[in-house]
This record gives structure tokens, sequence and C-alpha cells, in this order.
């Protein structure tokens, strides 16, 4: 992988990991919201959810890196569950989601890491 291609892998797979965290924290506080205000605090927490995996589709598109099509199917499977009120599973998904952008992150470190940038 040359330079190039790995700051690029690098950024995207970074901020999606953080992304995906964030994600991961807001459905595990989601269960413990009120009942009048979990219907609509899950509407806006699916919507969260979706631009994050419309960004790992991008990430997906510019880097053909194998591991943000992981990622995007495990958060598609975590959006299905949030919307089943199935948080702990939804959760695990994200979680899973989580390596398969750590993946690329790792690829793209030592790379960078070997020309001295990390």
């Amino acid at each position: 992988m040359d330079l190039t291609v790995a700051i690029r892998n690098y950024q995207f797979a970074d901020r999606a990991k953080s992304e995906l965290i964030v994600c991961s924290q807001l459905v595990t506080a989601l269960g413990s919201f009120p009942e009048k205000e979990r219907a609509g605090a899950r509407r806006m927490l699916i919507m969260i959810m979706e631009a994050v995996r419309g960004e790992l589709d991008m990430a997906l598109r510019s880097t053909e890196q194998s591991g943000f099509r992981r990622s995007t199917d495990l958060l598609s499977e975590a959006i299905s569950l949030v919307e089943s009120n199935e948080y702990g599973s939804a959760v695990l998904r994200i979680s899973e989601a989580v390596t398969g952008s750590t993946t690329v992150a790792q690829a793209s470190w030592q790379v960078l890491n070997e020309h001295g940038l990390l």
C-alpha cells in the first residue's frame, strides 16, 4: 500500500471507529430512557446510525476496503435491531463493525508508522 492510500484509509477508518463508538454509546443509553421518550429518541438514533452508514459506504466506495463493507453490513443489522428494540444485540453488532474499521486502520497504521508519520 502506498503512502497516499494509507493516509486515506487511515482517515476513513479512524473517523468510522469514532462514529461507531458514539452509536454504540447512544444505543446503550436508549434503553435507560423513559418509555414516553424512547420512541422519539429511537427515531433520532436511527437517523444518526443511517448517516454513519452513509459515511461507511462512502469510505467503502473511496477505498474499496472490505473492512468497510463488513462494517456497513453490521451497522445495517444493528439498525434493524434498534428498530426491534433489541438494544443489547445492536450494541454487539456495532462492536463487530468497529472491528471491521479497526482492521483497515491497522494495515494503514503499519505503513504510516514505517514512514514515521505516526
